[in-house]
């Protein structure tokens, strides 16, 4: 740690945020993550109902990804102007009236605009919480932080199977199919949480009632301690369009698009992969569906202790990258229930790749394209979210099966793995190791 972070009051001022704010920032990823991957569950009633195939599904699933991507950095920038808590609940507001209007889905076209507009709806969220950690945590505690909210996503997979596996069971009532209800239920909750995380948030240290004048100076010395590291003096005349396209920054784009690649691949297939064990009910299968989650979130926090106190985070993107590949290779071979077992695997390795990953992302980035740099690598990296779905929805009904689609991925995720090596670690200024960044403090 730092000398600013090591400050009492600046521990006692984390701790807070950790109990206060970082629980309603996981609740919300856990309901966006449920609005954006419940699709995975009615696969098979959106055939059955509009006659949706796999390669119709799998591009409509995917579709999210290009309104996300297009909208992305645009919103990071607007959030960085406007403050966390108005844009991050206008954010899930809106995602939560297009997941109600998905109840409206009558054919394939209508399925695809409505899974775009979610895109655009959802647009800078996960970014703009990352850059929200920025400005309220130093970099020696964001590890633990970005893992505890991925912790979210995966929580997320957790509760979605069950929950709406129970909302499919009500298909008849009032005359509304299953599905139906499921997105109207799902949607009308995120408007409300929406709502009410406007009254809990706080944008900016200086405006937390619930920390005392000398925790916001400690945290605010802090996090300036680290900003200064993270300010490269030979980058002040440069463009930020011009620092995006930096290589590091590109190369960052291309792995976590190889996580995103696979890790939405596993999670949209996830629900049929298991229903070829026979014999389950919608709700059965959602239950066995949560079981890779519940591994990886295990895995993730425990190998966040250990990079928060090491500060070595770029070996693991790489380890947890090639994990999820022989977990990804595996799902291809044996029994319904060894692809299950195969599941947890890839999944144990994509979350730990990118808790890691994400803490790594922040600290290598300018501190000039910091809200930009996060949101354009998530944007981009996300489209992964589109191909990799669509590539296997192709692969099915093409062949009858998704195994050519996964040795491709687990191929992306490979090469991914062995591009981290490239990736450069930001060194620490003299005056930051100093503890002379201090004065920067507000």
């Amino acid at each position: 740690m730092t000398l600013a972070s090591e400050n009492p009051a600046c521990r006692s001022a984390v701790r807070k945020f950790f109990r206060r704010m970082l629980p309603l920032l996981v609740f919300m990823l856990v309901v966006n993550q449920m609005d954006r991957t419940n699709v995975g569950f009615v696969q098979s009633h959106l055939k059955t109902d509009l006659g949706l195939g796999a390669a119709a599904f799998g591009l409509g699933a995917g579709l999210f990804f290009v309104g996300y991507a297009i909208f992305e950095v645009p919103s990071n920038m607007l959030l960085e102007r406007i403050g966390a808590r108005i844009w991050l609940t206008r954010i899930m507001i809106s995602w939560g009236v297009v997941v109600a209007a998905t109840a409206l889905t009558h054919n394939a076209e209508t399925f695809y605009l409505l899974r775009f507009l979610l895109g655009v709806a959802e647009a800078g969220f996960f970014p703009g919480v990352m850059y929200y950690f920025t400005k309220w945590l130093p970099n020696a505690d964001r590890g633990r932080a970005s893992a505890i909210f991925l912790g979210g996503s995966a929580s997320a997979y957790i509760v979605t199977g069950p929950i709406s596996g129970a909302l499919l069971e009500l298909d008849g009532l009032h005359t509304l199919a299953g599905w139906k209800w499921m997105f109207l239920l799902e949607g009308a909750f995120s408007i409300a949480v929406g709502i009410a995380a406007g009254f809990l948030l706080v944008s900016r240290v200086g405006d937390a009632k619930w920390l005392s004048s000398e925790e916001k100076a400690a945290l605010s010395a802090a996090i300036a301690e680290d900003e200064l590291a993270r300010r490269d003096s030979g980058n002040e005349r440069v463009s930020r369009w011009r620092l995006l396209a930096d290589p590091q920054v590109l190369l960052l784009c291309w792995i976590f698009f190889a996580m995103s690649l696979t890790g939405y691949a596993i999670t949209f297939w996830l629900p049929s992969t298991v229903a070829k064990i026979g014999g389950l009910g919608d709700f059965q299968i959602g239950l066995l569906s949560a079981i890779p989650w519940i591994v990886a979130i295990i895995a993730m926090y425990t190998l966040a202790w250990h990079t928060d106190r090491t500060g070595k985070r770029r070996p693991w993107v790489a380890v947890g990258l090639v994990v999820g590949a022989i977990g990804t290779f595996l799902a291809t071979i044996g029994s319904p229930w060894f692809g299950l077992a195969a599941m947890c695997v890839a999944a144990t390795g994509f979350k730990c790749a990118a808790a890691a990953f994400w803490p790594m992302t922040q600290h290598n980035l300018d501190l000039k394209i910091a809200a930009a740099g996060i949101a354009l690598i998530n944007s981009l990296g996300n489209l992964g979210g589109f191909f990799g779905p669509a590539a296997l929805g192709y692969f099915e009904q093409a062949t009858g099966s998704t195994t050519g689609g996964l040795y491709g991925l687990s191929a992306a995720s490979l090469i991914a793995a062995v591009t981290v090596v490239l990736v450069r670690a930001r060194r620490v200024s003299t005056a930051t190791q100093t503890g002379d960044a201090a004065a920067l403090a507000p």
